[in-house]
């Protein structure tokens, strides 16, 4: 979808997971859902990878959007279990976790750059998986400091 094809891509997780805590799913069900898009679409996005720049004739091709579905899963997989009860908290979780990672997926940290000089589908997946772990990191730093100390005081 245009535009910002990966915007559209990294929404899907997001979805998944508020469906998941709506209706009360917030323990193994979240974690084995979670984890099976994320290796589903990792996956997906290796096997496929070198078709797909053969295909789009580049590297990395905006049309493939399997690789930011698979990132914006790591930092859903660790909100943390108290926020993940309480719809606003968890959905203010949820939306900062999106917000970081499409930060990070578009201005690549050390070593997200680099790492798409690897081949095929690789290549593609890499960067996207050192996003999800940068903004895996920023979501515990912003939870336990802000989050988890404002839905205990409440």
């Amino acid at each position: 979808m245009r535009p910002a094809s990966g915007t559209w891509g990294s929404l899907p997780p997001c979805v998944v997971a508020a469906t998941l805590l709506h209706f009360g799913q917030a323990g193994w069900t979240y974690d084995i859902v979670m984890t099976g898009l994320m290796v589903t679409f990792g996956v997906a996005c290796v096997v496929l990878g070198d078709a797909a720049e053969a295909r789009f004739g580049r590297k990395d091709p905006g049309q493939v959007v399997a690789d930011e579905t698979c990132g914006m899963c790591i930092p859903l997989l660790g909100l943390d279990e108290r926020v993940l009860h309480q719809p606003l908290p968890a959905l203010g979780s949820i939306g900062f976790a999106f917000l970081a990672f499409r930060f990070l997926d578009i201005v690549k940290p050390w070593p997200a750059r680099g790492l798409q000089s690897v081949p095929g589908g690789w290549g593609i997946l890499l960067d996207d998986l050192v996003a999800g772990l940068y903004a895996a990191v920023a979501m515990q730093v912003v939870s336990r400091m802000w989050v988890v100390p404002w839905v205990a005081g409440s």
